[in-house]
């Protein structure tokens, strides 16, 4: 082999080293990031419980104010009301309020807390409070 030849090869196995170093490193970046990006957001605490520190709850915000039936119905209930899907009472058809006339508005609280059907316990507001959800059971029915 001549000087020339193995001159090249040589750079070719140090260039071929040098990215395989680089791709390691970058993989063991990206590892860490992945595992940073799917890190819990907060733990659930149940009283009692030893494992769980000593951490008060947090306070609600001072101020903060109940969302309307209609924001709430317009952030997380239209998507199904609307159209009437998998058979949920569709806004201002009268279905909301022939239903309100079986169950009465505490039944139909209580329906949504817990879930029916296809709709998931509290819809799809998981952060909402019962005046709120009541709120928007209440606004669905004004709409019929």
């Amino acid at each position: 082999m001549n000087k020339l030849a193995a001159k090249a090869a040589s750079a070719l196995c140090t260039l071929g080293l040098s990215v395989a170093l680089a791709t390691s490193v970058y993989a063991a970046v990206d590892r860490d990031a992945i595992i940073d990006r799917i890190q819990p957001h907060g733990n659930i605490c149940v009283a009692g419980d030893e494992t769980c520190g000593t951490g008060a709850p947090a306070p609600v915000a001072a101020g903060a104010s109940a969302r309307s039936g209609e924001e709430v119905y317009n952030r997380f209930c239209a998507a199904c009301h609307t159209t009437g899907i998998l058979d949920s009472p569709k806004f201002g058809s009268g279905q909301m309020s022939a239903r309100a006339a079986e169950k009465g508005l505490d039944g139909l609280l209580a329906t949504s807390i817990s879930g029916i059907g296809a709709m998931p316990p509290k819809g799809t507001c998981n952060d909402c409070s019962d005046e709120e959800l009541e709120a928007s059971i209440q606004y669905m029915i004004d709409a019929d």
